[in-house]
């Protein structure tokens, strides 16, 4: 009986042990089957021509603020803000009373010298004349009345230049537009004391800008500095009107980068006759970027960007294995990497950070 009884509970155990097996095995299975499938693909070269968008502003191909030379005042203007100038033209005259005063006294004393040197050029050429019959003009007599004219000539001629140089400085009472532009500031009234210094001089009597050509200037990053090139076109829109686009060209680049942005400044000169643009507007610059050569790219959900750095994940052996690379250009849902690699290799198409080095990667 209890043999019987044995034999009973162990086929039942080992029943219960066979389905537990099988129960196992097919959850091991049923967990494979889930496994998400890896894609890949096969890394190779090709052109990428793509275009960047980065901020420029607009200037005044010329702008130039003018300040007073002399202390003075204000006595008539004759241009405003908003005004348009031609080279040379006048825009304001100065009164200074002392100037005046020390031009008349320059001009007094060059005519003082002048009769003076007249006067001592004839009475040595009266003497040089009679020193011709022997023994009526002693030299030493006549040496002096050289000495003596060659002493006003110079004394005439200090009285000349100290004349022309009060005379010079009276000029400067009058302000003269530089160059063809537009009155942009006007920070003086009639009667307000200018000078080169002190309160007369805190801001400029008038700023002129040439608005009819402008500039348009924008830092281009290091890493794209190699794209650009006198004469290529670029296209940009300013905020004030959207729906226009206006293309401009490279016309200088500084060949250095800025030590504070590392970036290059680029200009472009842009016309404006129209006057619908401004100085001062902020420029979105499209910037070409053409494709110079093949280069590896990938798409951008390849690339997994973590606190361990910027990597792909490549596939040798059948095995995940961790390449950092380094980012170039983008262009929709590509992008270019540099780094240990080469064409033919194998990388993970949807890269994350649950795929550890030496995970089994089946494509």
């Amino acid at each position: 009986m209890f043999s019987r009884t044995s034999l009973f509970l162990s086929s039942i155990a080992l029943t219960a042990l066979i389905s537990s097996c099988h129960h196992e095995e097919k959850k091991e299975n049923n967990a494979a089957e889930k496994k998400p499938e890896i894609k890949t693909f096969v890394l190779s070269k090709e052109k990428m021509a793509t275009s960047l968008k980065i901020p420029g502003e607009l200037i005044a191909y010329q702008q130039v603020d003018l300040y007073a030379k002399v202390s003075s005042f204000v006595k008539t203007l004759k241009a405003d803000i908003g005004s348009e100038v031609k080279q040379g033209q006048l825009l304001m005259t100065l009164e200074a009373p002392e100037l005046t005063s020390q031009l008349a006294a320059a001009d007094s004393r060059l005519k003082s010298q002048e009769a003076v040197y007249t006067a001592s050029k004839a009475n040595y050429e009266r003497l040089f004349e009679t020193s011709k019959t022997p023994g009526t003009i002693s030299k030493n007599d006549l040496d002096q009345a050289i000495a003596k004219r060659n002493s006003d000539l110079a004394q005439f001629n200090a009285a000349k230049a100290s004349y022309k140089e009060v005379g010079s400085i009276q000029n400067y009472l009058e302000i003269r537009a530089p160059f063809d532009g537009i009155v942009s500031s006007r920070n003086v009234n009639l009667g307000a004391y200018v000078g080169p210094s002190g309160k007369g001089s805190e801001f400029p009597l008038f700023t002129i800008q040439q608005q009819k050509h402008l500039r348009l200037v924008i830092s281009v990053p290091e890493l794209y500095t190699g794209y650009l090139k006198e004469g290529d076109e670029v296209t940009f829109t300013v905020k004030s009107q959207p729906d226009l686009l206006f293309t401009a060209k490279v016309k200088r680049l500084s060949g250095a980068l800025d030590q504070r942005l590392r970036s290059e400044r680029v200009e472009m000169d842009v016309p404006n006759l129209t006057k619908k643009l401004l100085p001062g507007m902020v420029a979105d610059v499209s910037m070409p970027l053409p494709a110079n050569a093949s280069t590896f790219t990938v798409p951008k959900t390849a690339i997994v960007d973590s606190a361990e750095g910027v990597y792909v994940i490549r596939s040798k052996d059948g095995k995940a294995e961790k390449l950092s690379v380094k980012k170039g250009r983008e262009a929709d849902d590509r992008i270019e990497i540099f780094g240990d690699i080469k064409e033919g290799d194998i990388l993970v198409s949807q890269a994350n950070e649950e795929i550890h080095a030496g995970d089994v990667i089946k494509p």
